[in-house]
């Protein structure tokens, strides 16, 4: 069926809803810089720093479980709006905290709006998306993930000479892009598939027809009627057989993303080039040097993640960072982890990330759930993914100080190994595919292609 999609409409839907994520990326990555300054204010150890980084983490899990059901009885635009004005509070009281109690807490209450986007963010990319350009939506999302923690690098270097307080300004710029987003989110509309859940038909066929002319948005009502014929929004419902595969595999995807350690490279990167010898001011530069690639190389998954599919860059993604990762163990070995030896190798690591597999998570997990229990659905990864980045951006700096630097960056080659065979055996392709015709694809599935 030919159709002729409004790409501006579209392209203003998903990068108002993308502008989540670069909040996410921004209080994710903010504490990188801060991190130094941190220490020696509150004067902390390796667990209490590993606990000034990870509260926001552990926030995330609990804001991504309440906001996975809530997606569903109150739509995505109204959570959305929510999570706006609590960025804007929470980046205040971050920077205003004065001690390290309150700090912890309003890290803790910004991770709840960061859990809350990283679920309802995608999941509207996803569904106001045709299937022929839903790949490239989906890639904005991260690459506006990657654009909030290239401007939190260079925020953290610009105000690295500030004074004692820097830390505090570096927080509380994240209420200037928590507004935009606010903005941009009154102009948008609620996403045609939770207005079909709600029997809101007309206002969906009308979003629609504006997306993708009147026959898409025809084709486009019948397959999502059939689809919401069985309602499933209980959680019993995601053991049923083919529900119960596609959720297994975004639990096992969202533990690999995070045990391949890529939060740990982005959070700790002034620590780890540090740890190589670096000084501190040529190590927050070197993490600018480490946003910029990020984002370059995300740009790069526009034009293959629709072109060469989902499944394909994710095997050869975790393969190379599961290369350049081990050359990293090997160049700790070897004496030889210093200087530009190891930001090459990190750079190496953070392209195959960045251009392969960042986008396609994102891009493929809210893809595979069927729609009418997408909300509930996509809990179980999004929290997955939020409990396994807290454990390890928690527990990094005393592996990294107690096992040494071969044993943990070798910890994270053996996972990207995992990933890519994990991958190759039980992840399908979806590019190109409407929503509905995977929902089919997981009930008819074998259990040995599927689990």
């Amino acid at each position: 069926m030919r159709t002729e999609t409004n790409m501006a409409y579209v392209l203003f839907l998903a990068a108002t809803a993308a502008t989540g994520g670069l909040l996410f990326g921004f209080d994710v990555a903010i504490i990188s810089g801060a991190g130094p300054f941190l220490l020696r204010h509150f004067h902390l150890d390796d667990v209490s720093l590993g606990l000034a980084f990870s509260s926001l983490l552990f926030g995330c899990v609990i804001g991504a479980g309440v906001a996975g059901r809530a997606t569903d009885r109150y739509g995505r635009k109204r959570i959305l709006l929510g999570v706006a004005v609590l960025f804007a509070l929470t980046s205040a009281a971050t920077g205003l905290a004065w001690n390290f109690p309150v700090f912890l807490t309003a890290r803790f209450l910004g991770g709840l709006a960061v859990g809350a986007v990283s679920l309802v963010s995608p999941m509207y990319v996803s569904e106001i998306s045709p299937p022929t350009v839903r790949g490239r939506m989906g890639a904005l999302y991260q690459m506006s993930i990657v654009t909030g923690i290239l401007v939190s690098f260079c925020i953290n270097y610009l105000m690295r000479d500030l004074g004692p307080d820097n830390w505090r300004w570096m927080f509380m710029t994240g209420v200037i892009p928590s507004v935009v987003f606010l903005g941009l989110l009154l102009r948008a509309p609620e996403t045609p598939r939770f207005l079909m859940m709600a029997g809101r038909r007309q206002e969906a066929y009308a979003i629609l027809e504006r997306i993708g002319g009147r026959a898409s948005a025809e084709f486009a009502m019948g397959e999502i009627t059939a689809s919401l014929r069985i309602q499933r929004r209980a959680w019993r419902d995601l053991l049923q057989p083919g529900i119960r595969r596609a959720v297994l595999v975004g639990f096992w995807l969202a533990i690999l993303i995070h045990f391949s350690g890529i939060n740990t490279v982005i959070d700790y990167a002034p620590a780890i080039f540090q740890s190589a010898g670096w000084q501190l001011d040529a190590a927050l530069l070197s993490t600018f040097v480490v946003g910029l690639t990020n984002f370059l190389f995300t740009a790069v998954s526009f034009w293959t993640i629709d072109r060469y599919g989902r499944r394909p860059l994710y095997i050869v993604g975790s393969l190379g960072m599961a290369l350049s990762l081990l050359a990293l163990t090997l160049a700790v070995l070897m004496g030889q982890f210093h200087g530009t030896v190891v930001l090459v190798l990190i750079l190496a690591y953070l392209i195959c990330f960045c251009s392969c597999i960042g986008p396609v998570f994102w891009t493929l997990v809210p893809e595979i759930f069927p729609n009418n229990i997408r909300g509930t659905a996509m809990i179980v990864p999004v929290l997955t993914q939020w409990v396994a980045n807290a454990v390890v951006v928690q527990l990094f700096p005393l592996a990294l100080h107690r096992l040494g630097q071969a044993a943990t960056f070798g910890f994270l080659a053996a996972v990207s190994l995992a990933q890519a065979i994990f991958t190759w055996r039980y992840v399908p392709e979806t590019k190109n595919r409407p929503l509905e015709e995977i929902e089919v694809f997981w009930s008819q599935a074998p259990a040995t292609k599927a689990l």
